[in-house]
């Protein structure tokens, strides 16, 4: 995408901004998220600059660790969390050094989880066991999107952050009537605020299309949402809590995954 704006005086400025503003709300919840951000944002930006190998290590290590927190999240088995631990991160580093055999090498990978309780005989639930399976490495593909966007995912990265801290700040400030039953705590107000706020940060940086714009906008949300459904089916509150005040990275990533799906097949 030709005209996107150098993001880092951006995401430098945002990460200050952002820190001015826990520090006033006085939640320990959000100065601990802020912490997180101020760890990873330095850590994405510089695997991007090393180019697609950079990322493709970076999506790959996120796929792992989104992979086990799922596996442990939906209560799969180890060897079902073993191998998807192992083919997920396959699709970001296809991206790289295979993108032409992309679609086969994601074929494979749904075959191989969902061969795992076939192969393993489990009558009782193997069905359970092979949706799960299926679903997870359908849910972590879209990460080969930072690979074949490489260093333009940060202008989506940004504006997606941005919009989710803002949709979570003010849905808690202005309240009003509830997004979705699956998300007890998200509201309209935020939807509509979190839009605004990551909107522009695309048309700050550059980086809007109607594409992107969508995919900011109904991807980003969207992708929250679907992990809430997944929590509130398994009656879990985080899909981890290895990260400080923020669950786990799967609860960071999940607006981002269905955003990329959407930067990438309307764009």
């Amino acid at each position: 995408m030709s005209g996107v704006a150098d993001p880092l005086p951006y995401l430098a400025g945002a990460l200050l901004v952002g820190g001015i503003a826990v520090v006033l709300s006085g939640r320990r919840e959000y100065m601990l998220r802020w912490c997180a951000w101020a760890v990873g944002v330095p850590v994405v930006v510089v695997a991007l600059s090393m180019g697609p190998g950079g990322a493709a290590v970076l999506a790959a290590s996120a796929g792992v660790a989104c992979a086990l927190e799922y596996g442990g999240l939906t209560g799969l088995p180890r060897t079902d969390r073993a191998v998807l631990a192992v083919v997920v991160p396959v699709a970001p580093v296809a991206a790289w050094a295979a993108p032409a055999q992309l679609p086969q090498v994601l074929a494979l990978t749904l075959a191989a989880v969902a061969l795992v309780p076939v192969l393993a005989g489990d009558a009782a639930g193997g069905l359970s066991r092979l949706c799960f399976g299926v679903l997870g490495v359908v849910w972590f593909a879209p990460l080969a999107g930072v690979v074949l966007l490489g260093r333009e995912s940060l202008a989506l990265f940004a504006a997606v952050s941005i919009a989710d801290i803002t949709a979570s700040l003010a849905g808690r400030s202005l309240g009003g009537p509830l997004l979705s039953p699956l998300s007890p705590s998200k509201h309209w107000s935020g939807l509509l605020a979190g839009t605004v706020t990551g909107l522009g940060t695309l048309a700050v940086l550059g980086a809007f299309t109607p594409a992107w714009a969508v995919a900011v906008a109904l991807g980003a949300p969207l992708g929250d949402l679907l992990e809430s459904m997944v929590k509130r089916g398994v009656e879990a509150k985080d899909s981890g809590s290895w990260l400080a005040g923020a669950g786990g990275l799967l609860d960071r990533l999940d607006s981002l995954l269905l955003a990329l799906v959407l930067a990438l097949a309307l764009g």
